[in-house]
């Protein structure tokens, strides 16, 4: 039975100011003084409980940096919550950053059998679905060839072929793919919805609020690294889009009040 339990997790990210500090900085600066860098708390997520079992098909829709990204990659076990606890029950397929993970030096076939460990499978499994891997991907003698001379629609069927073939129970989604020519997205759009119509629970992120009611039922609103509302997947969006909108008209107003001419006809008060 597949389960997704997040009961008051939080996810807090701590990142130095600066990425790098030069020698010459640390010269000048740091040499009489504490050098300045400190370290900065970012809350990606923030108290989200959550609950979700067979059958679920979950939205998640937010502004850019609302945490829907982290919420993937905590739900793949990436990520560990900082906070809350965590329980995610099932086999899972994650098809977000494609190409993480592949060894460049190593052939398309080689960077089969790693991915394929790293997705769970045994030496067993990956050896009865290696010829079929190779085959959707239509890379032919290029699976043969080490990857980093591969382009990036040929890394993006090599990982997207990879990812689909095990059978997920969970399965998270980031945005839609576009993997490869139109006719490779025919190909790759189908095994999506065959994917779909198998997981026991899916949760994708998408900022195509058109496609969503299609293939979710639940949606899940974050802002700011909380859940701001949960519920069936057409009111969750009719919400976000008002409040979207709301924010629109709130920005424009004070705009157009900034930029508000002064009135005339109207005595001025003389200068002493």
């Amino acid at each position: 039975m597949a389960r997704i339990d997040l009961d008051h997790v939080s996810m807090t990210f701590r990142v130095r100011e600066q990425y790098q500090i030069t020698l010459k900085e640390f010269l000048l600066r740091g040499m009489y003084r504490r050098l300045r860098n400190p370290l900065l708390k970012v809350r990606a997520l923030q108290d989200v409980c959550l609950r979700f079992g067979d059958g679920d098909r979950i939205g998640i829709i937010g502004g850019n940096g609302a945490g829907k990204s982290t919420l993937l990659r905590l739900l793949a076990g990436i990520y560990t919550p900082t906070r809350g606890r965590r329980i995610v029950a099932g086999r899972i397929s994650s098809l977000f950053e494609l190409s993480l993970g592949f060894e460049m030096e190593a052939s398309g076939r080689q960077n089969i059998v790693y991915r394929g460990y790293l997705q769970g499978e045994s030496p067993r499994g990956i050896r009865a679905k290696m010829q079929e891997i190779a085959d959707f991907s239509e890379l032919g003698r290029f699976l043969d060839v080490p990857v980093r001379y591969y382009s990036a629609g040929m890394m993006v069927r090599l990982a997207f072929s990879i990812a689909t073939a095990i059978e997920p129970e969970i399965l998270l989604v980031d945005e839609v793919l576009s993997a490869g020519d139109m006719a490779f997205q025919d190909k790759a759009q189908k095994r999506m919805r065959d994917m779909i119509a198998r997981a026991k629970i899916i949760v994708i992120v998408s900022h195509d609020m058109g496609s969503l009611p299609r293939l979710c039922d639940t949606g899940v609103w974050l802002d700011r690294g909380r859940v701001r509302k949960v519920g069936p997947v057409r009111e969750v969006i009719a919400a976000y889009r008002e409040h979207v909108q709301g924010a629109r008209t709130s920005e424009s107003d004070a705009a157009r009040d900034d930029h508000e001419p002064v009135p005339t006809g109207f005595a001025q008060p003389a200068l002493r």
